[in-house]
């Protein structure tokens, strides 16, 4: 009996053994593959699948990332629905075609000094002027006469320029937008005929609306002897 107990004792110990054995072979320690990244979720650049922080953080830089607007950025990595899109045109409000869209000047500025010079052709359209004298008659004076059919136009300096009417030169202002207006204080010359001629008190006003047309209306006054003041005026056109 005693040694039936004992082989089974040997027997139930070799049993435990193996079965201890098979346990610790069935054991696989597994280590996680280390996956380098940012680990930081509020960064720019935050790798979910990173279990290894490497450094390489970003963080959020918010801005026009279209490199085709205006306001791109390039150190911009976010963008933030800011980018504005080119518009072309003249942007110098001093210009004669000032576009108040555009944001990017594409060099087509003109200005009304600059264009209002040269060599004009120009058509008059005058009122009809009769000086009536008591007891003596009346007078027809051909206003219309005493504008050519060109004129010349040149720049004095800070937007004043001298038009030429049959050699005498009338000073006038040219405002940024193509207003003219003729400077206080200008004269010319009128031949009345029968009376000869006069000095002429020239006052007036027009504008160039584009590089090749305008025009001009101009107040005629002047002191007739026996007739006193006359009154007239203007209206002419330019075109080149």
């Amino acid at each position: 009996m005693k040694n039936t107990y004992k082989i089974s004792a040997v027997l139930l110990m070799s049993f435990s053994i193996i079965v201890s054995s098979c346990r610790k072979e069935d054991e696989v320690i597994v280590v996680p593959n280390v996956i380098y990244g940012c680990t930081d979720s509020t960064m720019f650049n935050y790798n979910s699948y990173a279990n290894t922080d490497d450094g390489s953080c970003i963080s959020f830089i918010f801005g026009c990332t279209d490199s085709n607007a205006i306001n791109f950025n390039p150190l911009a990595n976010s963008d933030d629905g800011s980018c504005i899109a080119e518009q072309l045109g003249c942007t110098d409000s001093t210009a004669f075609n000032y576009n108040s869209i555009a944001n990017t000047n594409d060099g087509s500025c003109i200005f009304a000094y600059d264009i209002a010079q040269g060599i004009w052709n120009i058509n008059s359209a005058c009122d009809d002027l009769i000086i009536s004298i008591p007891l003596v008659g009346d007078f027809p004076v051909p206003l219309n006469d005493i504008f050519p059919e060109t004129i010349e136009i040149t720049g004095e300096g800070v937007g004043v320029v001298s038009i030429d009417i049959n050699g005498e030169n009338v000073l006038a202002d040219v405002f940024y937008d193509g207003t003219v207006i003729i400077q206080d204080g200008q004269k010319i010359s009128l031949d009345t005929g029968e009376f000869g001629v006069v000095d002429v008190d020239i006052t007036g006003s027009g504008k160039i609306e584009t590089a090749t047309n305008g025009n001009l209306t101009l107040n005629l006054a002047f002191e007739v002897p026996l007739a006193g003041t006359q009154l007239s005026s203007c209206e002419i056109s330019f075109t080149k």
